[in-house]
């Protein structure tokens, strides 16, 4: 909580405003009670209308004010929270932008999502509920003692005797609030992940009639959150009525005492009117700290989240200063090895290779061999575990991350668009691209034809993911995003396989046109797609087994002649 301190105190002068407002309205409700007794003693029991009228005249006026300070507090308390709720929001992104893949996976994309969502939700409204009632609370508890006392000392000593089951009543609820709030935090969290693996893998489920398993696990994760958020409602649906009973026990033995003291004659009618008045509003501002006391465990818990996302730092990438500037790039693996965080196997063991500029490299192997672990080491997605990576004789830990990237056209395994026109998707990859150069990369990428048959052609708004195109579209305009970046290197991770063997081979033809200076390399799982490739490397449970041509390879290498005969028949194969 000290963390969402440091971000309250920015709206410093926003939350003294609430405190003076806060302030004004504390006295115009602790002046109301004397306003009170003072027409019942002075007016009703004597008769006076007159002097009824006129105190009730500064009873409206002090009123009013007292809700004008309210709608005052209300605002500016609202606008600190929605602030600070931004803040917040705006660090966490900017924080977990920085983040590798390593850190992405430990904390996990759905618990990130509900902290930036629900989780700064808790605190906006915790924030508000703390400068709208835990600032009044102190004034009207402390106000309304001292003017309680002023009514009658010996009288107040009821107060003084309900007060310490109050405060009992708030330990308790503290204490069995703040674990059941964690639970309900882990428990939201799990159902995020639930409903966000169905509704991104909704085909897959389909496909595979799974919606009953589905439904049952979610209905699983649904039903833990509920049992706990009921556990927790209880918990506050108890605390309402056991302060309202403190509240009302304490005022029956108030107007017990009062109507003895009232018959003794040391009590006037109207002071105890006044005295009821100022207990109800010590009693309500304990009530507010009650209720507050419920609100910032689960605060708490929110913050500790946020704070766990923040304090996670991100892997402490090497960077030196020496630039790429040419305009072609070697790359080069140097007894390069790798292990995943809490791996007992490396998922690359003592990789070397050269991919020279104008030169296709082509990577390929079983599932798991390490195909795409090997492409995300480039861009630095991950940090090697030992040996060197060069671009240009550079170690790429001896320059910036930023000029490492610069240097690279990646189309990812998975094609990837986001919500936007065609035209702002290819953009993406550079963002002063004319749209000459849009057009010529959609060219290249054989999308040009698909695009064209559109209503609105370059200006086709593409839905969130790209839904409303086809695998084949998709992968084409990842690959024209990666070619208007005009790079050195182009890495291709399975980039074609959604692709038609005609497309394909067209495709690859006008991009050996194209990349006539850059250094491609290609992860593919089709054979067809990496024969004409200039060297091929096979992998193995995570090492290179061979290297070599495809006729090389398939006369000399095994576990190359084994991938060859899956695709092809004998006669295909000669």
């Amino acid at each position: 909580m000290r963390r969402v301190g440091q971000y309250l105190w920015s709206y410093k002068s926003f939350i003294l405003l609430v405190f003076f407002f806060i302030f004004i309205q504390s006295l115009s409700q602790l002046y109301l009670p004397t306003l009170m007794g003072d027409i019942v003693d002075n007016g009703v029991v004597v008769g006076d209308i007159p002097y009824i009228w006129k105190i009730g005249f500064w009873m409206l006026l002090v009123a009013a004010i007292g809700v004008a300070m309210s709608i005052f507090v209300s605002h500016y308390s609202s606008k600190v929270a929605m602030s600070v709720g931004r803040d917040i929001r705006r660090d966490v992104f900017t924080h977990v932008s920085d983040f590798s893949l390593q850190e992405f996976d430990e904390v996990g994309t759905a618990s990130l999502i509900t902290r930036t969502t629900n989780d700064v939700t808790q605190l906006q409204q915790a924030t508000v509920m703390v400068l709208r009632m835990f600032l009044a609370a102190p004034f009207m508890l402390i106000g309304g003692v001292i003017m309680a006392l002023s009514k009658d000392a010996r009288l107040s000593s009821v107060i003084f005797i309900a007060i310490p089951f109050i405060v009992l009543t708030i330990y308790f609820i503290m204490k069995k609030a703040y674990p059941l709030f964690q639970a309900v935090q882990k428990k939201l969290d799990r159902l995020n992940l639930v409903f966000r693996e169905n509704l991104t893998g909704i085909r897959v489920i389909r496909s595979f009639a799974k919606e009953p398993e589905e439904q049952e696990r979610l209905e699983t994760a649904n039903e833990d959150l509920t049992s706990v958020s009921i556990k927790v409602n209880r918990l506050m649906a108890f605390t309402m009525p056991l302060m309202m009973f403190l509240m009302n026990v304490t005022t029956v033995f108030i107007i017990w005492f009062g109507g003895l003291r009232i018959d003794a004659g040391s009590m006037q009618i109207g002071d105890l009117m006044a005295f009821i008045q100022y207990v109800m509003l010590i009693m309500f501002a304990l009530m507010m700290a009650s209720m507050m006391f419920v609100i910032l465990p689960r605060a708490s818990v929110s913050a500790n989240r946020i704070q766990d996302v923040l304090e996670l730092e991100a892997l402490d990438l090497v960077e030196g200063k020496k630039r790429l500037t040419e305009k072609q790039s070697t790359l080069r693996f140097d007894d390069v090895t790798f292990h995943y965080p809490g791996a007992d196997e490396p998922a690359l063991c003592n990789i070397s290779f050269t991919a020279e500029p104008g030169k296709t490299t082509a990577i390929i192997g079983g599932t798991g061999s390490g195909k795409t672990t090997l492409l995300q080491l480039i861009p630095r997605f991950y940090e090697l575990t030992s040996g060197t990576i060069f671009i240009n004789d550079v170690p790429i830990t001896d320059t910036t991350l930023e000029d490492v990237r610069q240097q690279i056209g990646l189309v990812p395994q998975q094609a990837l668009l986001f919500s936007g026109t065609i035209a702002e998707n290819i953009r993406f990859g550079k963002p002063d691209a004319t749209d000459e150069e849009i057009r010529h990369a959609a060219s290249i990428a054989q999308a040009q034809e698909f695009i064209e048959k559109m209503p609105e052609k370059y200006d086709t708004f593409i839905e969130q993911g790209g839904a409303n195109l086809s695998g084949g579209q998709k992968q084409r305009l990842s690959i024209a995003r990666a070619l208007v970046r005009q790079a050195n290197i182009y890495l291709f991770d399975d980039s074609f396989s959604a692709l038609d063997y005609k497309t394909d081979r067209t495709l690859r033809e006008a991009l050996e046109h194209e990349t006539v200076r850059a250094t491609m390399i290609v992860v593919a799982q089709r054979v067809s797609t990496i024969m004409d490739a200039d060297q091929i490397l096979v992998l193995d449970e995570g090492k290179v087994v061979g290297t070599g041509t495809h006729d090389e390879l398939l006369e000399s290498n095994e576990v190359y002649q084994e991938i060859v005969r899956s695709q092809f028949a004998e006669g295909e194969i000669a």
